[in-house]
């Protein structure tokens, strides 16, 4: 099998010379951090989504974390979400003390199915976690009502979604909180870098105290001077630095031309692969618009490890995302078991990603495309 020159990742950062320039002239300025270009990003990602508020963290993770708490999240208290998704989004659950309980995936779609968090509530249900997978939105209005039924918290993980777009409007308004990724291979990044938007005043008050040490502004500390400063609560060094937020800042004025070429890529896949026996092409929920952060498509009769070593023997980077959450071992241990999310599970064993980033070249994705085929077609008149 012919191998392409160089590897091809799956995702990767595209970085050009404005941004290197504004991320130099931050480190000549008085500010690496706790300055005025977290602000500006934070203004610039709550324009973009249009919400009210954007608190910048120094990563997902950290953003999710800080989602939890001011939700309000502690022991006793459950929170459904997917079990296809990074680790992350129910790590968060647990970071508070709450307990994860993980709803079935819809088999079209790749994500939670709400019939399966109605499935799921209990009078300990304090919160739902829904995961934009590969960039494709949940199916936030059926979310939402299930929310309002039950007096639930709604925090939307945004990571792979930032651009992508529900019913004619931005992911970011749709939840009580959104958090978005700035990790390397997300629509843009910071290096690293998260962000929760939200409309709620209280929630934005939290986030802010939450993500520095739990300190904020009282009007007892402002009787005191300018050097004063009360903790009044156990928060986090989460802070987001001004290199980051210049990067994003930067990155936040090609977002839609990044968008657009994950798109067009994503056209070229489902166009050339949609009528190849033993795959199936990834579907988008009606009235949505995908950011494509991850192109997964499924293995129908093909032997997926196979397939996977001769794509990366070609220097091809596809991958898997994601092992089922509640099979590493951490959660294992917590009680959670195999056959638990079965659709879930079935998917799993047939997925396959491939590489999808602004950077790529169409000669790059034509090389994955016919190689793919080629190997798919080859594995399906071997015996295993």
């Amino acid at each position: 099998m012919e191998k392409f020159s160089h590897f091809i990742s799956y995702g990767r950062q595209s970085i050009d010379d404005e941004d290197i320039q504004l991320v130099i002239d931050t480190l000549r300025s008085p500010n690496l951090t706790q300055g005025p270009k977290i602000l500006e990003f934070e203004q610039a990602v709550a324009n973009y989504v249009g919400a009210k508020y954007a608190v910048a963290f120094c990563n997902g993770t950290a953003a999710l974390h800080g989602a939890c708490y001011a939700t309000g999240i502690g022991e006793d208290d459950e929170v459904i979400t997917s079990p296809i998704t990074f680790a992350a989004s129910a790590n968060c659950v647990r970071y508070v003390g709450g307990t994860v309980v993980f709803a079935d995936i819809d088999a079209v779609t790749y994500n939670i199915d709400p019939t399966q968090i109605r499935a799921k509530i209990t009078s300990k249900t304090k919160a739902i976690i829904p995961v934009d997978f590969t960039g494709q939105p949940a199916n936030m209005d059926a979310i939402m009502q299930i929310a309002k039924e039950h007096n639930l918290v709604v925090i939307e993980d945004g990571a792979h979604s930032f651009g992508a777009n529900y019913k004619g409007r931005k992911v970011g308004t749709q939840a009580h909180m959104t958090m978005f990724s700035f990790h390397p291979v997300k629509p843009i990044t910071t290096a690293e870098g998260g962000v929760i938007v939200t409309d709620n005043e209280e929630y934005y008050k939290k986030l802010l105290r939450f993500r520095s040490h739990g300190i904020e502004h009282t009007a007892y500390a402002d009787e005191q001077g300018d050097w004063y400063y009360e903790m009044t609560d156990l928060g986090y060094n989460y802070r987001m630095t001004d290199l980051q937020a210049a990067l994003g800042i930067s990155q936040m004025a090609k977002l839609d031309l990044f968008l657009q070429r994950r798109r067009d890529i994503a056209t070229m896949y489902t166009n050339a692969l949609k009528d190849v026996e033993g795959i199936q092409i990834p579907q988008q929920l009606e009235h949505t618009q995908s950011g494509w952060h991850l192109y997964m498509l499924q293995l129908k009769s093909a032997n997926r490890k196979h397939v996977f070593e001769a794509m990366r023997a070609t220097n091809i980077g596809v991958h898997v995302h994601y092992i089922p959450v509640y099979w590493h071992p951490y959660y294992q241990q917590l009680g959670y078991f195999k056959g638990l999310c079965p659709v879930a599970e079935k998917w799993y064993e047939q997925a396959l990603t491939l590489p999808i980033h602004p950077s790529l070249t169409d000669e790059e994705i034509q090389f994955v495309i016919r190689t793919l085929i080629a190997i798919v077609k080859d594995n399906q008149n071997r015996e295993f």
